[in-house]
């Protein structure tokens, strides 16, 4: 299916990556808030052999200016054949406990802006007859923890959400990939001691290329967290609660 690859969140460095990763012979469109502060992105997916690089402004918070944005790559563009959403915020855990509006920022960002732009972006595929969602969700989210439960809730709302959306795509030539990295060292991470099994965001690019060239439905990177999931989900309270993050 022919039709430019989109990041939505054009800044992130896994979107970058992606995008690099896909962009041979391709129209990349980076969609991000501050489009004109994007050189280094830019650059980046034009080296890696993208036919043409383009911005577009977007602000995943306003949920009102989705569809037309959408729209409007379409009209310039044609139909989207690969939309990465890798736009969120980690948020402070600490401020969210006792600030309602930071806690219900970290979820609007995290969990509603995606729900709203990922329907929207399965509804014009569908009519346009296929393509691919990529979206990223996150080991938080198996199991919420007293450490980050507000991203952690956030993320597990969001897995929910794409599992229905999943089936509801079934045998309409769209399909949606769920990445579920573990801790990723970046730039949202910075600071933080980084946990075990670790990734970088071109390692998690990479998986998530091979598992869209394998037409899968789920990855986790690196697989070992899902080994780690699995574990998560049948300890104790008790154990659960002492668990450092």
């Amino acid at each position: 299916m022919a039709g430019p690859l989109v990041v939505f969140g054009g800044r992130s460095e896994i979107g970058t990556e992606v995008a690099r990763r896909l962009a041979a012979g391709a129209i990349v469109v980076l969609a991000a808030r501050r489009p004109d502060d994007l050189e280094e992105q830019i650059t980046a997916v034009e080296q890696a052999g993208a036919a043409a690089v383009h911005t577009v402004h977007f602000d995943a918070d306003d949920l009102t200016s989705h569809r037309a944005v959408v729209d409007a790559i379409i009209a310039e563009h044609g139909p989207i054949r690969t939309a990465v959403l890798t736009f969120g915020v980690l948020g402070d855990q600490a401020r969210a406990e006792t600030d309602a509006g930071h806690a219900v920022a970290i979820a609007h960002t995290d969990y509603v802006a995606q729900v709203s732009l990922l329907t929207v972006l399965a509804d014009s595929m569908r009519r346009a007859g296929g393509g691919e969602l990529v979206t990223f969700s996150s080991i938080a989210g198996v199991r919420v923890r007293r450490a980050n439960y507000v991203y952690g809730s956030a993320k597990a709302g969001l897995d929910g959400f794409c599992r229905g959306l999943s089936d509801a795509l079934h045998g309409s030539g769209v399909r949606l990939l769920v990445v579920r990295p573990g801790f990723v060292i970046g730039r949202m991470t910075e600071g933080m001691a980084p946990a075990p099994f670790s990734s970088t965001p071109a390692q998690v690019a990479s998986a998530t290329v091979q598992a869209l060239a394998k037409g899968r439905r789920t990855v986790w990177v690196p697989w070992q967290v899902g080994v780690i999931a699995a574990v998560f989900r049948i300890l104790p309270g008790p154990i659960w609660r002492r668990l450092p993050r």
